[in-house]
């Protein structure tokens, strides 16, 4: 089955102004998407790595992508196909609290 990584984008203040109970509901969505074996987690400060040329490993503290609202966090998800992983993806927190989920087919290798 093919598999989708999931990026949530929100901020506290999306969140806040989000109707407690439709924020609610969308935590219960996202507890069913782990209960069917979605991986999800909450985006801590991310390192940055490169080693041009190999030449060694430079490493530096924060992202590299930049955007509107922080990343909030990430999912793996398995779904039929890119309509099933947008049906499943718009029902969780980011996208329902005034943030945005990207979703990234993941072609394995």
């Amino acid at each position: 089955m093919p598999k989708y990584i999931a990026i949530g984008y929100g901020d506290q203040a999306g969140y806040d102004r989000t109707p407690q109970d439709i924020r609610e509901a969308a935590h219960h969505h996202d507890a069913s998407l782990k209960q069917r074996g979605v991986m999800m987690g909450i985006a801590e400060t991310p390192i940055q790595v490169r080693n041009p040329n190999g030449s060694g490993v430079l490493i530096q503290t924060g992202p590299y992508l930049s955007s509107d609202l922080p990343i909030a966090g990430f999912s793996i998800m398995e779904a039929k196909d890119i309509n099933e992983a947008i049906e499943l993806a718009s029902k969780s927190p980011c996208a329902v609290a005034h943030g945005v989920i990207e979703i990234w087919p993941l072609k394995e290798q």
